[in-house]
């Protein structure tokens, strides 16, 4: 997953952070400097759309303005990950220390060609000699190069074949390869489902919710009126049934033997993250068969038109649609409303306007707040749908009381020596059974592309 600055659901201030880099410098500072490109940046995006609008407002495409702000929204989206800068710095300096050590192995490599005994002078001199002699032997030939040129030339060719680590035979297999404890995996983008949904535990197949399904209407009487029954008011239960996810896996006997890595941990920190990916799928579009429901598949989850038949903004623009999906949704779950969205659709949300000309995307980094779009915060999902005709690319609701999660059985892994015993193989198998249902449709809304 990867997430983001925004894609977080705390309203309370975040605590500054208390400590200092490895060059000593405070990081405090470092956050300043990072809240000032930030807000410069938003500064700069604000004013290359105004130059855009305007542009469609008279009927004319500026690419030199689109291209600008594409550019923009790069700076921007570095700032969705809350360490960025810092992951940013260490990354630098991880990049000089490794540049410092290819110098010192040149430098070696050329002092071997020089005498020790030489003075400073000697040496350097016979360094330049070396680096001329590269340079004309290619536009001259070796040939015509002065003596001193073609010794400094030559000493290097009798070193490379004498330390030639090219082929095993000459010094290969006196050079062996470092071989780094460290696996390079690419980012795993995860739509976060414990930190939205109600979370319950269970120990049985099944959670049942009982849930309350008519009301009654309260009825106004004379004062020596009748009164009679009030009907309506009716109760029924919501089910929720565990479903199970597996992974299995065959490695031979040798490889875990002779392996410099931890292969059963790596197999279990992989399958976590493999099963929090599907988990994050089926939390969005789950079918409900086999698997959980997901909160975009549930029928009576209501949605509100964009104003346009391809994209989140209306026909001029304007973000009046996704506005009417806020509003559209009851007082009391808009108090803990989140937004979720695509990476992508994020990048569109932030050159929305409403109907007075305001951006509704707003940055908080600066007051130490998650940025907002129109006062409420918004977490990246990478499930939900781009914008596209006919498409749901954005929802708003209160997750938490619309949507219910249920964990039967955390991760187990079993390791099975006997079945692929012949094959010299032990087979292991991950599993995990979980649950997922709206149990409230209505503290849901969805916003539909079309006209």
């Amino acid at each position: 997953m990867s997430h983001s600055f925004g894609a977080t659901t705390a309203r309370a201030p975040a605590r500054p952070l208390e400590r200092k880099d490895e060059t000593g410098n405070d990081v405090k500072d470092l956050d300043k400097k990072a809240i000032g490109e930030f807000m410069g940046a938003w500064g700069e995006f604000q004013k290359a759309n105004d130059e855009r609008l305007k542009g469609i407002e008279g009927k004319f495409d500026d690419v030199v303005t689109n291209d600008k702000l594409k550019k923009i929204e790069g700076t921007l989206d570095k700032f969705e990950g809350i360490n960025q800068k810092l992951t940013q710095l260490d990354g630098t300096k991880e990049a000089l220390a490794d540049l410092d050590k290819k110098f010192g192995i040149l430098e070696t490599a050329i002092n071997r060609t020089t005498n020790k005994d030489q003075s400073p002078e000697e040496k350097m001199t016979g360094r330049s000699d070396w680096a001329r002699a590269v340079v004309l032997a290619h536009q001259q030939g070796t040939a015509n190069l002065p003596e001193a040129q073609q010794k400094a030339l030559s000493d290097v060719i009798e070193e490379y074949k004498a330390l030639n680590i090219g082929t095993n035979t000459e010094g290969g297999y006196l050079a062996p390869v470092d071989m780094v404890r460290d696996i390079i995996k690419a980012v795993t983008e995860i739509s976060p489902v414990r930190s939205l949904a109600r979370v319950r535990q269970t120990g049985m197949k099944s959670v049942e919710i009982p849930k309350r399904t008519g009301q009654f209407a309260a009825q106004w009487v004379a004062e020596q009126g009748t009164k009679a029954e009030t009907e309506g008011l009716t109760w029924g239960i919501e089910e929720i049934t565990t479903h199970e996810m597996f992974a299995l896996i065959d490695i031979t006997n040798q490889m875990l033997e002779d392996t410099v890595f931890n292969i059963p941990a790596e197999i279990e920190e992989e399958s976590a993250e493999q099963f929090a990916l599907a988990e994050g799928a089926a939390f969005v579009n789950g079918t409900g068969v086999g698997k959980p429901q997901g909160f975009m598949q549930h029928a009576d989850v209501g949605f509100t038109n964009s104003g346009s038949a391809t994209t989140i903004a209306d026909v001029d623009g304007q973000a009046d649609g996704l506005l009417q999906m806020k509003y559209s949704l009851k007082t009391a779950y808009a108090r803990n409303a989140t937004f979720v969205m695509n990476r992508t659709t994020m990048g569109q949300v932030r050159r929305l306007k409403d109907g007075d000309k305001n951006y509704i995307w707003m940055p908080g980094l600066a007051l130490g707040r998650p940025n907002t779009i129109d006062g409420d915060p918004y977490v990246e999902m990478p499930d939900m749908q781009n914008a596209g005709a006919g498409t749901f690319p954005i929802a708003y609701g209160d997750f938490r009381r619309a949507y219910t999660w249920v964990d039967r059985l955390a991760m187990e892994m079993l390791r099975d020596p006997y079945t692929q015993a012949t094959s010299g193989k032990i087979r292991y198998i991950m599993r995990k059974r979980v649950a997922g249902k709206v149990t409230l449709a209505e503290a849901i809304k969805k916003l539909k592309c079309a006209a």
